[in-house]
């Protein structure tokens, strides 16, 4: 039996030395030492694939992106749009002769005739209706809230997106009106040797603060008392009051800008007045005055654009005088952009569009033929329209639509994306998406 088992060990044996040895012949030597290297080796290059396989996909996504941003920004800066699809429509009801106008309002467009007014929701439907009886309503809004006032009436309706909040009631008539976007109204009232300016809060109340100006010099010895007032504008936070007044001095007719603080650091100067400017007007007639923002303001002279710098409330300052040779034809602004419309003078076209940044930067000029009625902005959208046509600028003065209706054309407006407007007539609004 041991015998049996010597054999059968030293088979085995042989087996496994003709295996190593074929194994050596099909491959060679075997190096155990060298075999760890060969897998550092082997892991370092699939690293090297994968990175690079990483960095062309990477790549490929960021020039996908750019090609994808760069054709956004080129349909959004220079594409225009020549169709317009009807989003919703609705039939406004409409007396014959009756007065109605639309003012923007909040995010929507709001309503008023001399029998009442109503917000209109972004898909035509009413969120509110206030009745009144006025006989030349007019109105002024800032954000959300707005104030409808009877020209040479003594009833200031104050309202924002909820609905109405309070009257205010003047005892002379009414010229002008202003609000700012907290709800402060400030009224201009005047008799016949003054004007004045009352200010209300939003639920109607008097807050028993006013200026008084006289058309004549010689009827005060405050120099900075003297003047009618044209216009007056409130910045969006209250804090500051803007005037354009005309008087009359050694018989000529003058005019100038003002500035009112009606802050708590604002009542401890004489008057409430903190800045004025006069002799830049002596050759000028100022039409329109505006607070933009709280940051700048404007004032529309006929041939001038004042900007004027509101950081320092207590000292404002004009940041920018421009000259305008031409006959201005329109105004308009938001919050961010000023513009006007003139003739233009060289003859190749009809009027020119100069529109400025809210410091007075010239953001562009552009030529135009037109025979517009209208001009309005709206973020940085421009419409120019009549009453059956309107067009479409952008804020690089570039033409993104023009098209025509079938009913007359009372207000455009923004629509609820970039690329939709409100059109608004006697009878009839549609929302319209242009491609």
């Amino acid at each position: 039996m041991s015998d049996f088992n010597s054999m059968d060990r030293e088979y085995k044996k042989n087996q496994l030395r003709r295996r190593i040895i074929s194994a050596g012949d099909a491959r060679g030597p075997v190096d155990f030492a060298a075999q760890p290297d060969e897998d550092e080796e082997e892991l370092r290059l699939a690293r090297r694939r994968s990175r690079r396989r990483r960095t062309i996909v990477l790549t490929v996504l960021l020039c996908l992106i750019a090609a994808a941003l760069g054709a956004v920004y080129w349909y959004l800066r220079y594409y225009q749009m020549t169709a317009a699809t009807v989003v919703w429509e609705r039939q406004m009801e409409q007396t014959e002769g009756t007065f109605t106008a639309y003012a923007s309002f909040g995010d929507n467009v709001l309503k008023y005739t001399r029998d009442g007014a109503s917000y209109i929701d972004s898909s035509g439907k009413d969120i509110w209706i206030q009745s009144y009886e006025m006989n030349a309503p007019m109105v002024a809004v800032s954000g959300d809230y707005a104030a409808i006032a009877d020209r040479q009436g003594n009833t200031i309706y104050i309202c924002d997106t909820t609905g109405c909040l309070g009257i205010a009631t003047t005892i002379m008539p009414i010229s002008r009106v202003t609000i700012s976007s907290k709800g402060m109204v400030a009224a201009v009232v005047e008799d016949q040797s003054a004007s004045y300016v009352y200010y209300y809060q939003k639920d109607g109340t008097e807050m028993k603060i006013y200026i008084r100006g006289f058309l004549k010099a010689e009827d005060t010895s405050d120099e900075w008392g003297v003047g009618y007032v044209l216009d007056a504008a409130l910045s969006p936070n209250g804090n500051i009051l803007m005037g354009a007044y005309y008087y009359i001095q050694g018989g000529a007719l003058r005019n100038r800008v003002a500035f009112y603080n009606f802050s708590e650091v604002g009542k401890n100067v004489e008057n409430r007045m903190v800045g004025g400017f006069h002799d830049i007007y002596e050759d000028s007639m100022i039409a329109k005055v505006a607070c933009l923002n709280d940051t700048y303001a404007v004032a529309f002279a006929d041939n001038s654009l004042s900007f004027y710098s509101l950081r320092d409330e207590m000292s404002p300052a004009m940041v920018r005088l421009i000259p305008v040779e031409e006959e201005i034809r329109s105004i308009f602004y938001n919050e961010n952009y000023v513009g006007i419309i003139v003739s233009d003078v060289s003859g190749e076209n009809d009027y020119r569009m100069d529109v400025y940044e809210d410091d007075g930067t010239k953001a562009f000029s552009v030529p135009f033929d037109y025979e517009y009625m209208h001009a309005s902005v709206e973020d940085d959208m421009i419409f120019l329209y009549n009453e059956d046509s309107c067009r479409v600028y952008n804020r690089y003065g570039n033409l993104k639509y023009e098209g025509t209706f079938a009913f007359t054309l009372s207000k455009v407006t923004k629509g609820r994306l970039p690329n939709q407007i409100i059109v608004t007539g006697p009878q009839i609004m549609q929302e319209l998406i242009l491609h």
